[in-house]
């Protein structure tokens, strides 16, 4: 099975985004997808994630990173089939299709949830610097299993600084200061927004009284090494769960 029959397979076609959606994607960077999970699917997650805080205590996250002030994740798609829904929905995977080209694959799976006043990030990309227009590497998506507000530390982003063939740490005096263009992605827990992830983008302070929750499903192009190497890390017995389709988007 090449990549074009797994997407086909999973459902992925062109007209999954509209013409205006495409646009949006890229001339903003990022693109909002109502309703990727129920509700059902949210409360599972969320329990599913905090059950699995608890269990790793601090190694929580140390496949990939750990940062001070959240709870962090990782290797998640070694840790519960409900997790398999960000490698497999065909809208997102569209979505990345458009950014990266057809040959893309996960880079890694994590998740993150602000803790109460804590979560601020300096405004980054996640690629090492910048790179020309229309020629990227790396696209992310932002799953929300919290409502993200204005004041639980929503990711904020810049719009259409995937375009501007720049790096913030080579542009940016204060990459943690407010930027003047820089918007924040709110939106209903079940959402999930993909952004190219040559868009500047950082976590916000969490000024409530709860963590802010969100799983973050990071690909990248095929010839590109992977986040966290997905054949080393997963076990025989996930891999031999997964459907021809969704090894090929792990590669593995």
């Amino acid at each position: 099975m090449d990549m074009e029959e797994a997407l086909a397979s999973l459902g992925v076609h062109d007209e999954l985004l509209t013409e205006d959606e495409k646009s949006f994607l890229d001339r903003e960077g990022f693109l909002p997808i109502e309703k990727a999970m129920t509700a059902d699917q949210v409360r599972a997650l969320r329990t599913r994630f905090d059950e699995l805080v608890k269990r790793e205590g601090a190694a929580a996250g140390k496949e990939v990173h750990q940062e001070e002030g959240t709870h962090r994740l990782s290797n998640l798609i070694d840790k519960g089939e409900m997790f398999h829904l960000c490698i497999s929905h065909p809208k997102v995977l569209a979505a990345m299709r458009h950014v990266l080209g057809p040959f893309f694959k996960l880079s890694s799976l994590n998740g993150r949830a602000a803790l109460p006043g804590q979560g601020l990030q300096a405004l980054h990309a996640d690629w090492r610097e910048g790179v020309a227009a229309g020629d990227y590497y790396v696209c992310n998506s932002i799953w929300l299993l919290s409502d993200f507000t204005e004041e639980n530390g929503a990711t904020r982003v810049v719009p259409g600084s995937n375009r501007s063939e720049k790096h913030p740490k080579d542009v940016l005096d204060d990459p943690k200061a407010s930027h003047v263009d820089e918007i924040l992605l709110t939106g209903p827990a079940g959402t999930a927004v993909v952004f190219n992830a040559h868009t500047w983008h950082g976590g916000t302070l969490n000024r409530t009284g709860q963590p802010r929750y969100g799983l973050h499903g990071y690909y990248t192009r095929r010839d590109q090494k992977q986040q966290l190497d997905q054949k080393a890390s997963l076990s025989s017995a996930t891999v031999a769960g997964l459907s021809e389709a969704l090894r090929k988007i792990l590669d593995v």
